[in-house]
């Protein structure tokens, strides 16, 4: 396991997605509502688009363009358009820091 700090806890807004790329590889990172951090793949899966430019609603993330929201813990569509899911990384909190490797995906 290669983890990676991705940013600081204190550079995420609740309920908001901020995109990080780690070893090439688009992630969006979410503190919810709970105070829970989430990392789920950046690009939707049905058009290409950056889901960090999206909305947190509870615990998904909608992509802005066609409107389909994925689960923050398991990385599945909840609607239509999108039926294929998008990856979810383990997160880890280490000293204030956020922290994720972008080669191991949580198993659904």
């Amino acid at each position: 396991m290669t983890r990676h700090k991705a940013l600081a806890l204190s550079d995420l807004v609740q309920d908001q997605a901020t995109r990080v790329v780690l070893d090439d590889v688009p992630i969006a990172v979410v503190l919810d509502s709970s105070g829970q951090v989430h990392a789920i793949g950046d690009t939707c899966s049905h058009g290409q688009i950056s889901l960090s430019e999206g909305f947190v609603e509870g615990d998904t993330l909608e992509c802005w363009a066609h409107g389909s929201a994925f689960s923050l813990c398991t990385g599945i569509p909840q609607n239509l358009p999108a039926y294929e899911p998008v990856p979810v990384y383990v997160v880890e909190i280490e000293d204030g820091d956020v922290y994720i490797d972008p080669n191991v995906t949580k198993e659904i």
